[in-house]
């Protein structure tokens, strides 16, 4: 397996969560699997989102720990992602909604 880290964020990426960790205080970051709002990379005030043996710490974006769960983690395993902001509406339940941008996760497959 790659000792690349599992997951980076682009420069972009990392100028809003400096913005909202301004605003919220720490963060944390959670892969979504689906549901109410997509696949988008969640983002938190640290702890909010409980966290345990069904999730996996797959590294951290701009200080902050980010998260998936274990079955999704299967499926992506093999892959590095890179947190990016794209323009639009933030999930829901997401930090960023406000902002006019949400989180966006693109996957590049690890080189052997």
């Amino acid at each position: 397996m790659s000792n690349q880290p599992k997951v980076i964020a682009t420069e972009a990426a990392l100028e809003l969560i400096e913005k909202l960790k301004a605003k919220h205080g720490p963060l944390m970051f959670h892969q979504s699997g689906g549901c109410c709002d997509g696949s988008s990379p969640m983002c938190y005030p640290q702890g909010e989102l409980i966290v345990g043996d069904s999730d996996v710490l797959l590294g951290e974006i701009g200080g902050c720990p980010f998260y998936i769960s274990k079955a999704q983690y299967e499926y992506w395993k093999h892959t590095q992602l890179i947190i990016d902001v794209v323009p639009g509406r933030g999930g829901m339940f997401s930090l960023e909604g406000p902002e006019g941008v949400r989180f966006h996760t693109r996957s590049k497959v690890f080189d052997s």
